[in-house]
């Protein structure tokens, strides 16, 4: 199978190719990919850990002094341009940060190791590290990808490629986020890369909460290929008795139902509560790994897998104090009884001992079992909207907005004036380039998907009101722009 470019003029190459990527990813899924090359002897394995790292930047409106016509680029180019204003002066860092598991990686194997780390690296910065032309990090990256020698210690996740938040990103265009992000990863790495991926990493560990977003999520991530997917402890419960989950070092099965009485289920791996980039930054889910044993499933014994994902460079324990940390637990750790695993790694383990998926204990989203206390799934979207709205009146902390890494940030109130211009990017784009059907590999249709997906970054609704709200609400409007201009 032939490689796909890189970039396809001065775009990533996010779409085109939709039917070479579905066949690549359907076949991959029948292949034992890890267990045999991971040189884990799992019968003697009492816990592991498995740490993800999450790398974001996203592209902003800011390459001149007027935002209207300002070219977009990467936020890490803006940084490294601009370093005297704020903590910019951590460009240069960040860059290493981005790279860095390329040369630990290659070192711990030469030590005869056995180090192990997920990564999840947005579309949108791999774009922009291309473009300010820091080659070298995705070349290191690409030799601990790619080469047999290393890949057994790395797992790519899939995510949205824009970063975009799952509960209030139009359904249809998060499903070609994931899709565009599976593209340009193949085209970036290789085809045998991809057949890898197995896991999805969701931005802001959003899980979507309104029962017929949160199935269309789960849908979206199954017919993409996905076999697990990273979900934030307190986002969902456990449908035997409406608790979190009780053995959250255990694979879960996430179970969504929309109001048409639709189901859709997809191994859910638990990252449990606290202070993300810390835990992460000085190895700490190796250590309480260390405190546990081997528990009962399904008639088996198996070791508990403490799951945790952070932020790879925000921060100065995670720029300073991981590097150390993570040397010292991957020697520590490499062909004992508590070692580091990849998460795919460890469910073919578990597998192969004859583990089923549906022996896993069933969560849903939260407040699932009080929607569905009050109607069957079938009675229709009209029945659900008024069941959510009398359990929004009656109960102040009941909502829709989704479960993510924190209780104390909304993704939706307070952004309406970004919201809105989002919702009217995504309908245009909807209507005058979906429907229609405009081919996917059309120039048109690349440019405006790739505007699209980068007005959707979770970004624009971190920071608060200001700069970064009028940065997405610049982008939207070149959506419509460029919709107008190209499409009608």
């Amino acid at each position: 199978m032939n490689p796909l470019p890189e970039y396809v003029g001065d775009l990533p190459n996010i779409c085109g190719q939709e039917p070479l990527v579905d066949q690549v990813v359907t076949a991959a899924r029948a292949k034992p990919l890890f267990a045999k090359h991971g040189g884990v002897d799992f019968s003697k394995v009492r816990a592991a850990t498995a740490i993800a790292l999450h790398q974001h930047q996203p592209l902003i409106p800011a390459g001149g002094g007027d935002l209207r016509t300002a070219t977009l680029i990467s936020n890490l180019q803006y940084m490294m341009e601009n370093q005297g204003i704020g903590d910019n002066y951590n460009a240069g860092a960040f860059v290493w940060c981005y790279k860095r598991m390329g040369e630990f990686v290659p070192q711990l194997v030469g030590e005869g190791k056995s180090p192990r780390c997920m990564l999840e690296y947005s579309g949108t910065l791999l774009h922009g590290l291309r473009k300010m032309g820091e080659n070298h990090v995705i070349d290191a990256l690409k030799n601990i990808t790619c080469n047999p020698d290393y890949n057994s210690c790395i797992e790519w996740l899939g995510m949205p490629w824009g970063h975009a938040v799952a509960p209030s990103t139009p359904v249809q265009d998060f499903k070609l986020h994931v899709r565009a992000f599976q593209h340009h990863f193949a085209a970036i790495f290789g085809w045998e890369a991809l057949e890898r991926m197995r896991g999805f990493s969701p931005s802001e560990m959003a899980l979507p909460n309104h029962p017929d977003v949160a199935y269309a999520y789960v849908k979206t991530l199954v017919d993409c290929g996905f076999q697990w997917v990273l979900i934030q402890e307190h986002s969902v419960v456990q449908v035997s008795n409406g608790r979190n989950p009780e053995r959250p070092h255990i694979p879960h099965r996430l179970v969504c139902t929309n109001s048409k009485g639709e189901t859709a289920s997809i191994i859910a791996i638990i990252k449990t509560q606290g202070s993300d980039t810390k835990l992460v930054a000085q190895m700490q889910p190796w250590y309480e790994a260390q405190s546990l044993s081997r528990v009962e499933l399904a008639g088996h014994s198996i070791p508990p897998l403490v799951t945790q994902i952070a932020d790879g460079e925000n921060g100065g324990v995670m720029m300073n104090e991981f590097p150390g940390k993570f040397m010292e637990v991957a020697r520590a750790s490499s062909h004992g009884d508590v070692p580091m695993m990849n998460a795919s790694e460890y469910l073919e383990h578990l597998f192969a001992l004859g583990i089923k998926e549906t022996d896993f204990p069933v969560v849903q989203p939260i407040f699932h079992d009080r929607i569905w206390a009050r109607m069957k799934p079938g009675d229709g979207p009209e029945v659900l909207a008024k069941v959510i709205a009398d359990l929004k009146q009656e109960d102040g902390r009941f909502h829709m907005d989704g479960g993510s890494w924190t209780n104390s940030l909304s993704w939706v109130q307070g952004y309406d004036n970004v919201l809105g211009p989002m919702e009217e990017a995504s309908a245009l784009f909807y209507e005058k380039v979906l429907k229609p059907g405009t081919p996917t590999d059309d120039p048109r249709y690349r440019n405006a998907l790739f505007h699209l997906m980068a007005s959707q970054t979770s970004c624009y609704r971190y920071w608060g009101q200001g700069l970064w709200t009028d940065y997405g609400r610049e982008i939207c409007q070149r959506v419509k722009d460029i919709i107008h201009y190209d499409f009608e």
